[in-house]
């Protein structure tokens, strides 16, 4: 097919962010080439995007995929709107052939070529970043801001991080190289080798509900830039975010002289749970999923035949031994236990806090005053019902509300939750975080601190001692897995012994945060997301060891 777009034209378009993503992911320093501010898209962006995505409300999105047998869809907003888009069906057994079709030519482009027409399909999703905004709000029940900053610009960041990291693992063997080995008197021995990334087959992404994107766009480009095709199935009431990068990746490789069906979309109908048929086609080599621990170690035992990368639940903690700051530590965990809706993989979920208390600037605090000074924090925080409708969001399904309803019966409730009203949406559930203070005098396996409870629960658990508070830390860590731990103390010794225990978990730790960063958020091409070393993941976005089993080298030696 003919190639509107060249690789020269695309190298000189996106080279100089590729060097500089490759730079960035050693320097570990700050940079984005995709603006979060909504201003920077110019003066009718915000119009134009809200105009797109209502223009999509009722319609029917046709990608014009082979295999389409006929169409579903049936997301309804968490903020109470019907969205009413219709996706292709898919008949796996005519796409995924076709899918493989044009593996040869896409293998043959190279890295860099294939690095470069990634990262037009993410220049060409950025210009739509208001548009795409829209459908992550309302497919996740993110507020508007944060599904515009973490949908668009923090997801775009994630996927291309992760070209950058195939880039880079694709091109530490050189194409082609000359071996001469001497013989003494007789004529050297003399081989002329080349080495081609070839990857391992159709690639699955397994799309989760709250971060369509962020946590889709990590595999998806991977996969793609390791010459793999790749099929999206996304969450059933998640689908219209990842539809949309579909089409954009089908329009792009289009025009870049490549074939679309590279990049396709599987939709299930209400009910289908085409994830597990899925997973397990022999077609499919590598597969990317988020979500529960259930599914996603059923992955991991069955899908023998691919390479799974699994991120699931966790545990998160935070320690409190001690600090400077009290007022800063109680307002930055005040914010990120609201945040979302605490709908976050990475949202505190245990404090664990000395029963006899803590010593910080402001006098010595014990456990139940820390625990009540935490609690107004965040009554002060949500206080003011649009601030709370800016930070929480919707829930993003009755499940949540389930466990936000029934965590109350758990303990003596610290925090009690509120419904708050949305001004724009009455129809979207809308909740204030609670806080149930617990004791760990007398732990066993049912205790409800030893399990994720996913959404705005936290719990504010009594421990003997910091140290004891490390115990437990290891134990939920060892045994439930954690994507974050955050602690705070002004000893460095109770320092060292927090990071030691993190270390040797293989847990990401943050340290005393008391101002604008916060222990849920991550920074892509210098935060690791996950570590891939303690139950709640098997990867880490990003790192060399997510792509680099996405694609073998394969060596051809002709006699010289």
């Amino acid at each position: 097919m003919a190639a509107e777009l060249t690789v020269p034209q695309l190298s000189a378009k996106h080279r100089p962010t590729l060097d500089q993503a490759l730079a960035t992911i050693h320097s570990r320093a700050y940079w984005s080439p995709h603006p979060e501010h909504p201003k920077a898209y110019g003066e009718s962006a915000p119009a134009d995007g809200l105009a797109a995505f209502e223009a999509l409300r009722g319609t029917r999105l046709d990608l014009g995929q082979p295999g389409t047998d006929g169409w579903t869809g049936a997301e309804t907003s968490p903020y109470g709107v019907e969205l009413g888009v219709e996706y292709p069906h898919v008949d796996a057994d005519v796409l995924l052939p076709a899918m493989r079709a044009g593996m040869g030519a896409w293998r043959d482009a190279g890295p860099e070529a294939r690095a470069l027409v990634c990262i037009e399909i993410l220049a060409r999703i950025s210009k739509r970043t208001h548009e795409f905004a829209h459908a992550v709000m309302h497919t996740s029940g993110q507020a508007f801001m944060m599904a515009f900053q973490a949908g668009g610009p923090h997801a775009q960041d994630r996927g291309l991080e992760a070209v950058a990291y195939a880039y880079e693992e694709q091109t530490r063997v050189p194409g082609q190289a000359d071996w001469s080995k001497p013989q003494g008197k007789k004529d050297p021995l003399e081989l002329g080798k080349t080495f081609t990334a070839v990857p391992r087959g159709i690639s699955l992404m397994i799309g989760c509900n709250t971060f369509p994107t962020w946590n889709g766009y990590p595999g998806i480009f991977a996969s793609l830039a390791t010459g793999n095709p790749v099929l999206v199935k996304p969450h059933p009431r998640a689908v219209l975010p990842l539809a949309l990068t579909v089409q954009v990746a089908r329009e792009v490789l289009a025009d870049s002289g490549f074939d679309p069906n590279l990049v396709a979309l599987a939709v299930e109908r209400p009910g289908e749970g085409i994830a597990k048929e899925l997973a397990l086609r022999p077609e499919i080599k590598v597969i990317d999923y988020t979500g529960s621990t259930e599914f996603g170690e059923w992955l991991e035992a069955n899908a023998r035949q691919a390479q799974v990368y699994t991120e699931k639940a966790g545990v998160n903690t935070v320690v409190l031994d001690s600090t400077d700051n009290y007022k800063g530590m109680l307002s930055n965990l005040a914010f990120s236990l609201s945040l979302y809706s605490g709908q976050m993989c990475t949202t505190p979920q245990n404090l664990l806090i000395p029963r006899d208390g803590i010593e910080t600037d402001a006098g010595h605090k014990g456990y139940d005053e820390v625990v009540a000074d935490l609690a107004a924090a965040v009554g002060g925080l949500l206080g003011d019902d649009a601030r709370a409708n800016a930070l929480l969001g919707a829930l993003v399904n009755p499940d949540v509300k389930a466990r936000l309803e029934a965590a109350a019966g758990l303990g003596e409730v610290a925090l009690a939750s509120r419904e708050v009203t949305h001004p724009d949406f009455p129809g979207a559930v809308v909740r204030t975080p609670v806080m149930v203070k617990l004791d760990s005098a007398k732990p066993d396996d049912s205790a409800p601190y030893l399990s994720e409870c996913f959404g705005p629960v936290s719990f504010a658990v009594a421990v003997d001692s910091t140290a004891g508070a490390l115990e437990l830390l290891r134990r939920t860590v060892r045994e439930k897995g954690a994507m974050t731990v955050g602690a705070y103390t002004t000893s460095a010794d109770t320092e060292r012994a927090i990071e030691e225990v993190c270390l040797e978990e293989s847990a990401q730790l943050s340290l005393n945060l008391t101002g604008g960063v916060y222990v849920n958020q991550t920074a892509a091409f210098s935060d690791f997301h996950g570590s891939g070393g303690n139950p709640a993941a098997n990867a880490a976005l990003c790192d060399g060891a997510f792509v680099s089993n996405r694609f073998r080298v394969v060596e051809v030696r002709r006699q010289g």
